[in-house]
Parts: structure tokens; C-alpha cells; sequence
């Protein structure tokens, strides 16, 4: 129990198109856009954040929904986890829809966005190592009707930033139509939260391999070198099978690129070997990466 309840926001705008909730935000710069709300309320529960106003987008109708073009799918960004979960969704982008069964309870699913995950950006995103390896672009909606596109992965790192009064209004997202998984590990750190996680994916158009590392770094980690190796080996004419010693060697690679040893000391001596810890989640990343890629193959 508490002795006080949070400070409420001011005022509480609730706009019924993507463009007059950018105006509502560009009008008001200190207000906070929520959908699901399931990582802004538990700051502001905490008492790490004090929006002055809100900005509700869950009577924008036109973010909540996907459809087909150009060979992608174009995501609303407010689309929950549970609707991705779902079997029809599933069939279009089988590794989103995966990560967004694992995306922690019902009650988070039903109320999480997937522009929520992405705004967020928090490590253990479910979403994230996924759009990552599908080479996903976000769809940005600015004052005035202004739309511009940039990779995900430039929102993730840093590289981009959201400016005053922009909103992610979509996602884009290819359909590759070849085997995607996603696993992960969890912890005891609460109820499916992941402390490492893969995505995989084949795109046997450009007869390479697309994995994307989650949980273990502040963004979802590409081993560009693992994928370039293990795309050579694979008959992708054929039967697209590996041996066993293959697979485990790419388990190996992705981990050792992910999860680095430690450098040489600068008086030379040899580099400590890894804690425990470490060498535990490397283990971990090298068995999730080990059992995905033989699971897209089969």
C-alpha cells in the first residue's frame, strides 16, 4: 500500500486519427502519446515519470490493423501482442507472431503495442530482435502530414531519434515466405521476461540467414559474420539441411560474437577468462542460436 496516489496528468487528449494526435502532441511538447500503457504506468507507479498530459491513441482505428504491399506487410503500430499472437497473423509473419505470444501474461499481450515495444526500446523486448532480423523500417508520422521511413534498427541504436510532435504511425515489414523462429530464455528476473533471445530467419531470394540476439545488450545484436558463414554452407538449392557439428558451430559463432571474451590486460598478461555469469549466458545464446537455426532448417 502507498500513502499517496501518483499526480495525475493535467489534461488527457484522445484524438481519433494519427494526424490530430500529432497535432495534439505537437500543440502540447510536453505531453506523452500512451497506448497500452504497460511500461509508461508501471514509471509512472514508481514514481519516475510526471506527464503534465496525455495523448491516447486508442481511438485511432487506423494503427490498430495491417495490410499487404509491395510484397510487406504494413503494421499499424498499435497493434497488440494478443492480436499478433493470433493464428491469421501468425501465417503472415510467424516469428513476430511467436515473439508476441511470449510477451510476458495476458493482460501485458492484450494491452502492449508493437509501437509501445519499439518506442520503449527496453532490452528484453520480445518484438525486437525480431523486426531486427526481418530488417523492418518504422513509418513516421510528423506535424503537417509529414511520413518518413528509417530502419528500426536506427531507432534502436540511436542513430535516429523522434522528433518534437512525430508519432510511429507503421512498421514495415517483409514477407520473405521461409521459416522464422523465435525463442528465448527466461529467468528468474519475473514472468517471461527474457534474459536472452534469438530471431532467425531464412531468405532464400538472397540465400542468406538473418539472426538477431536479444536481451543480452541495450538493442538486438546482428552476428553479420555468423550469417554470412553459415549461408555459404547451406544447399539452399537442396535439401537446406546442416550437419550437426554445423549447427553447433554456428551456435558457437553467434555466441562468441555476441558475448565477447574479455581483452588482454595493457601489461600484456593474458586476458581473465570469462565469470561465470557470462559464461553461462553465452552457453544460453549458443544453444538458442544452435536450436533455431536447426528448427528453420527441418
Amino acid at each position: 500500500m502507498t500513502t499517496h496516489a501518483p499526480q495525475a496528468a493535467q489534461s488527457v487528449t484522445l484524438p481519433g486519427t494519427l494526424d490530430e494526435a500529432v497535432a495534439a502532441l505537437a500543440a502540447t511538447p510536453a505531453a506523452v502519446p500512451v497506448a497500452g500503457g504497460t511500461d509508461l504506468m508501471a514509471a509512472v507507479n514508481a514514481g519516475l515519470l510526471r506527464p503534465a498530459a496525455l495523448v491516447g491513441l486508442g481511438r485511432v482505428n487506423e494503427i490498430r490493423g495491417w495490410q499487404y504491399q509491395d510484397g510487406h506487410a504494413l503494421l499499424g503500430a498499435g497493434l497488440t501482442h494478443a492480436r499478433m499472437g493470433r493464428p491469421d497473423f501468425a501465417a503472415l509473419i510467424p516469428a513476430l507472431a511467436a515473439s508476441a505470444r511470449a510477451a510476458g501474461p495476458p493482460q501485458i499481450r492484450n494491452a502492449g503495442t508493437l509501437g509501445g515495444n519499439i518506442v520503449t526500446a527496453a532490452p528484453s523486448g520480445d518484438t525486437l530482435p525480431v523486426l531486427a532480423a526481418l530488417d523492418a523500417n518504422v513509418i513516421i508520422a510528423g506535424p503537417g502530414g509529414a511520413r518518413r521511413e528509417v530502419p528500426v534498427s536506427h531507432l534502436l541504436t540511436g542513430m535516429e531519434m523522434l522528433r518534437g510532435g512525430e508519432l510511429i504511425g507503421y512498421v514495415r515489414v517483409p514477407l520473405l515466405h521461409a521459416p522464422q523462429v523465435f525463442l528465448k530464455a527466461t529467468g528468474r528476473t519475473g514472468p517471461g521476461r527474457a534474459i536472452a533471445s534469438v530471431a532467425l530467419v531464412l531468405d532464400p531470394a538472397r540465400r542468406g540467414v538473418r539472426c538477431a540476439i536479444g536481451a543480452i545488450a541495450p538493442m538486438p545484436l546482428r552476428p553479420l559474420d555468423a550469417e554470412a558463414w553459415v549461408g555459404s554452407l547451406i544447399d539452399w538449392d537442396g535439401a537446406r539441411s546442416l550437419a550437426p557439428e554445423a549447427l553447433t558451430a554456428f551456435g558457437d559463432y553467434v555466441a562468441a560474437a555476441c558475448v565477447p571474451d574479455q581483452p588482454p590486460a595493457e601489461d600484456g598478461t593474458e586476458a581473465p577468462p570469462l565469470p561465470p555469469g557470462v559464461l553461462h549466458l553465452r552457453r544460453t545464446v549458443a544453444a538458442l542460436a544452435r536450436r533455431a537455426l536447426g528448427r528453420a532448417l527441418s
